[in-house]
């Protein structure tokens, strides 16, 4: 579906190879102004398809693509940007990664497919890191991940008992508490 939300979301990835470019050519000026870009693509798509109605299963799993290929690429841009701050938060960002990578992982073991459950606690996290990562890249120190990495932790943790909890997979689910919810109403129905 060409919707305005879907385009911007493919914008986001037409946005990677420009961000990993600049990176690896050591562009440390133009870089955040690339990921501010990309940053903004991510808030905007969501706000058009709920201001347009647009709202589809499609467009939560490619704004969902979009992020995950987004958040994998920018360690490998801050290897190439600022490899010693990263070396000096190792630790964190290990941790963060570990859970975010468990989030997802048990979501593809459950339904073998990525998780879209755009939380609330995901998107405060969004927010939070997506001003960490950009004011590192604009020069700040490291150090700034390590406020973030614990919200990284608890938001990876609720979608993991989202995924524990709902019988199918479904997208676009606001809580843990919806997602009991919306299993309690499955039980209901599915009862003869």
């Amino acid at each position: 579906m060409l919707t305005a939300p879907n385009v911007v979301s493919c914008i986001r990835f037409l946005l990677l190879p420009g961000l990993l470019g600049l990176a690896w050519f050591g562009r440390d000026r133009l870089f955040p102004l690339v990921l501010t870009l990309s940053l903004l693509t991510d808030l905007l798509d969501g706000q058009l398809a709920r201001w347009l109605n647009q709202r589809t299963e499609l467009g939560a799993k490619l704004d969902s693509w979009a992020d995950l290929a987004t958040w994998s690429v920018l360690p490998l841009c801050g290897w190439w940007l600022r490899p010693e701050a990263l070396r000096q938060e190792a630790l964190w960002l290990t941790g963060g990664v570990g859970f975010f990578l468990a989030s997802v992982g048990f979501g593809f073991l459950k339904y073998r497919r990525l998780i879209s459950y755009h939380t609330w606690g995901a998107k405060i996290l969004v927010g939070v890191m997506g001003v960490a990562v950009w004011a590192f890249f604009a020069g700040a120190p490291g150090w700034i991940f390590r406020g973030v990495m614990p919200l990284v932790g608890l938001s990876a943790i609720e979608e993991m008992l989202i995924t524990a909890v709902l019988p199918a997979w479904q997208s676009n689910v606001p809580s843990f508490w919806h997602a009991l919810k919306y299993r309690r109403q499955s039980s209901a129905a599915n009862r003869p």
